[in-house]
C-alpha cells in the first residue's frame, strides 16, 4: 500500500535517491566480532545480493579487529567490569518507533546528572573502553551528517539506543532481519519476553548487564537506556534492574505507521546485505506493535505509580520545556531548575527542525484504526 498516491515500490526509489550510504561507510554488523557475524551470515545460508558484496567483504574484513579488541579489553579491563555496580538503576525511554524517543532521549542528555550510550558505545560494545578515544578522535568523518531515516544528526558521540549494543555483541534481537530483510522476521518473541526459555532468557539478560556495566565502569552516573524494543520488555527490565523507571511516549497511530515503515525501509537499505523488496512490510509493523504492546500492557500494572510516566509526542514537541518538567517531578528525577535554562536553549534552537508529512490511503488508515484499536483508545487517539 501507498501513502500518498505513489506504489510502494516508486516511494522506496525515491527514498534509494535522497539517501545515498556508500559501501563503505560504517554499519553496525562492522562492530560484530568474527564468529558473530559469520554467524549470522550461516544462519541466512549466505544469502547476499551480489550488489552488497562489497560491503559484506569489508565487515569480514574488519570484524576479526572486534575479536581482538574485545579480547584486549577483556584482559585489561575485564575483571573490574565484572565487578562495577551499577548503583543507580537505568531510566528507560520506551514506546514504539517514531514517537518521539530519539527526540525525549536527546533532552534528558542535557542534563549533566545522567549518562547515555554514545553511537560508537553501540557500535563497538565488545570493546568501546578501549577503542572509543580513537574512533572519536580521528574516524568522526565515517559517519553522514544525519541519520538516514530522518533529519536528526548523527555523531559518535550522539545518544544511541541501546537495543543495537545488543545486537552487535550478538544477543538475540528482531533487528537481526535488518541484515537479510528478505528472509523474513526473526526473534519476535523479544518483543515481548513471554516465550524464551530460562536460557536464553539469562543470555539477553547478561548481555545487556554487560553493557551496562562496562558503561558504569567509564561513568557512574545514572543510564539513560532509549530502545522502542524495550516497551515490551518492562517486567525482564525491572526485574534486572531493581528500581528502574520508564518514560513511555505515545504518539498518533496515523503517524506512527507510515514513519516506521520509512524507517525500516531506510535501515534495510543501510544495514542489509541483500536489497529489500519489502513485500510483506506492512504486516511486519502491524505485527510488532501489536507484540510489543501485549507485552507492556500485560506487565504495566505491576509498576509502582512512580515508576512510570506517560507523555504524549504532540505535548513534548507542543512544549517541550513544560512536558520535562512534569516527567522530573512525576518520577521524582531530582531538581529541575538545574537544567531549565540549557533545555528552553536547546529547545529553541530545535524549532526549525521539520518532522516528515505523509498522507495515508483511506484503506489503510481504516486497517490501523481497527488494528490498532487498543492504543487509539487508551492513548486518546480515537477519532
Amino acid at each position: 500500500m501507498s501513502f500518498s498516491g505513489q506504489s510502494t515500490a516508486e516511494s522506496d526509489k525515491r527514498e534509494a535517491k535522497m539517501h545515498w550510504y556508500p559501501f563503505w561507510s560504517p554499519r553496525f554488523w562492522d562492530g560484530m566480532r568474527f564468529g558473530k557475524w559469520l554467524q549470522l551470515v550461516v544462519e541466512n545460508r549466505a544469502r547476499i545480493d551480489v550488489r552488497r558484496l562489497p560491503m559484506a567483504a569489508l565487515i569480514t574484513l574488519f570484524t576479526p579487529f572486534n575479536s581482538t579488541m574485545a579480547r584486549l579489553q577483556v584482559w585489561r579491563h575485564g575483571r573490574r567490569i565484572r565487578q562495577t555496580a551499577i548503583e543507580y538503576p537505568p531510566l528507560f525511554i520506551i514506546g514504539h518507533w517514531r514517537s518521539g524517543t530519539t527526540y525525549l532521549h536527546e533532552l534528558l542528555a542535557r542534563d549533566p546528572r545522567f549518562t547515555y550510550p554514545t553511537t560508537y558505545q553501540c557500535f563497538a560494545p565488545e570493546h568501546f573502553v578501549v577503542t572509543q578515544w580513537l574512533f572519536a578522535k580521528y574516524f568522526g568523518f565515517l559517519l553522514p551528517r544525519h541519520r538516514p531515516m530522518n533529519n536528526v544528526q548523527a555523531g559518535w558521540a550522539r545518544p544511541q539506543e541501546d537495543e543495537f549494543a545488543l545486537l552487535t555483541m550478538g544477543a538475540r534481537s528482531p533487528y537481526r532481519r535488518m541484515a537479510f530483510p528478505n528472509n523474513g522476521p526473526v526473534d519476535m518473541e523479544y518483543f515481548d519476553m513471554d516465550d524464551l526459555t530460562a536460557r536464553e532468557l539469562d543470555a539477553w539478560k547478561n548481555a545487556l548487564r554487560q553493557f551496562v556495566q562496562a558503561m558504569t565502569y567509564l561513568d557512574p552516573r545514572r543510564t539513560v537506556l532509549k530502545s522502542p524494543t524495550h516497551t515490551g520488555r518492562i517486567h525482564v527490565l525491572s526485574q534486572l534492574f531493581p528500581g528502574a523507571q520508564f518514560i513511555h511516549v505515545t504518539r498518533h497511530p496515523d503517524s506512527i505507521f507510515p514513519s516506521t515503515r520509512r524507517l525500516w525501509t531506510s535501515l534495510d537499505r543501510v544495514q542489509g546485505c541483500q536489497i529489500a523488496h519489502h513485500r510483506d512490510l506492512n504486516e511486519y509493523v502491524f505485527d510488532a506493535f501489536q507484540r510489543m504492546y501485549h507485552g507492556f500492557h500485560g506487565h504495566r500494572d505491576e509498576l509502582a505509580k512512580d515508576a512510570i510516566c506517560d507523555v504524549r509526542y504532540e505535548d513534548l514537541v507542543a512544549a517541550p520545556v513544560a512536558s520535562m518538567q512534569r516527567i522530573y517531578e512525576q518520577l521524582n528525577l531530582g531538581s529541575f531548575a538545574s537544567v531549565r535554562a540549557d533545555l528552553v536553549a536547546y529547545t529553541d534552537k530545535q524549532k526549525s527542525y521539520q518532522t516528515n508529512r505523509y498522507a495515508i490511503q483511506p484503506e489503510l488508515k481504516a486497517e490501523i484504526r481497527t488494528r490498532w484499536a487498543p492504543y487509539f483508545e487508551r492513548y486518546g487517539y480515537a477519532d
